[in-house]
């Protein structure tokens, strides 16, 4: 990227993988990145609901592999303090540079008030004001380490807007490729865009419709990506419980497994840096080696 300045993150390969591991033993999850290593995939991103920390999880991925780089797809700010965040985020930079990414975002409401009884308001201001307190953090923590890539769940035009200047780039998630394009034309070439992709492959067309339809379930009740949806062109009829089928097809990467692998590389095409697919199967945390196995040779990633 052209600003030198700016923090680094050294991904072997441009497209990654994003998975929920957190009904698994964090021994067996290691397992797991490690193949998504040996695979030639070039991360591992993982969210945070109401399972694992993440933070202590990415430390347990990274000690695990060698080159991938692990990033949180989202830390939830309402989860920990910002100073907590910043140093956390400098120790695993100290460990391992320029291999950890620190996705930050603002969840939703129902999941802060009602399953943490925490309070949501003002996402932009809430968020702008974290920034500011991992940012006062003294430099005397983890003195001379690089700080993580800092990236932001940003799909409004606002917090694609803060995500370049209080941060190091977005981290889109259910989004087009013309979403991707839309962000980066915010942001300018300068600033980092993961995009995530989700892909269903194997079965017949009905079956991974199914899938596609069961991701984007709880989704489609979350104000914040039905909002989404409709800056992307969908409108009210696509924002059925699940999701109608013209959204599910266009979210998600369908048809064969080479069909999959350009819903991936077209965010690619669109300006993303880095990709992160995430494999559906019967429920979020399933095994996704199988799938990855088939991908990672149609996409080119094995060496």
């Amino acid at each position: 990227m052209g600003d030198p300045s700016k923090s680094i993150v050294e991904f072997p390969a441009r497209i990654g993988v994003w998975w929920a591991s957190e009904t698994w033993s964090i021994t067996d999850a290691q397992d797991v990145a490690r193949e998504i290593e040996a695979l030639g995939f070039g991360s591992l991103f993982i969210p945070e609901v109401a399972g694992k920390e993440c933070l202590t999880q990415s430390a347990a991925f990274l000690a695990a592999t060698d080159r991938l780089v692990v990033g949180t797809g989202i830390a939830n700010i309402h989860v920990r303090l910002p100073s907590a965040a910043e140093t956390g985020g400098r120790t695993l930079g100290a460990l391992h540079p320029n291999r950890f990414v620190l996705g930050l975002g603002v969840s939703h409401a129902p999941l802060v008030e009602h399953a943490m009884g925490g309070t949501y308001a003002k996402p932009l201001a809430t968020m702008r004001t974290y920034l500011e307190r991992m940012a006062a953090v003294s430099e005397a923590i983890e003195p001379g380490a690089p700080r993580p890539v800092r990236l932001l769940a940003a799909l409004g035009p606002k917090m694609i807007e803060l995500s370049g200047t209080y941060a190091d780039g977005a981290h889109p998630y259910l989004v087009t490729p013309g979403q991707t394009r839309t962000t980066r034309q915010i942001l300018g070439p300068d600033k980092w865009i993961v995009s995530e992709q989700a892909v269903a492959i194997g079965g017949d067309d009905a079956d991974q419709l199914r899938r596609a339809h069961q991701h984007l379930d709880v989704y489609s009740g979350l104000p914040n990506y039905r909002n989404s949806w409709l800056r992307q062109g969908f409108d009210e009829s696509d924002l059925v419980r699940g999701g109608s089928d013209r959204l599910a097809r266009a979210i998600v990467g369908m048809g064969s497994v080479e069909q999959a692998a350009a819903s991936v590389t077209a965010h690619l095409d669109a300006g993303a840096d880095h990709v992160v697919l995430q494999v559906l199967g019967d429920d979020p945390t399933a095994d996704p080696r199988p799938a990855l196995r088939e991908l990672a040779d149609v996409l080119g990633l094995r060496t």
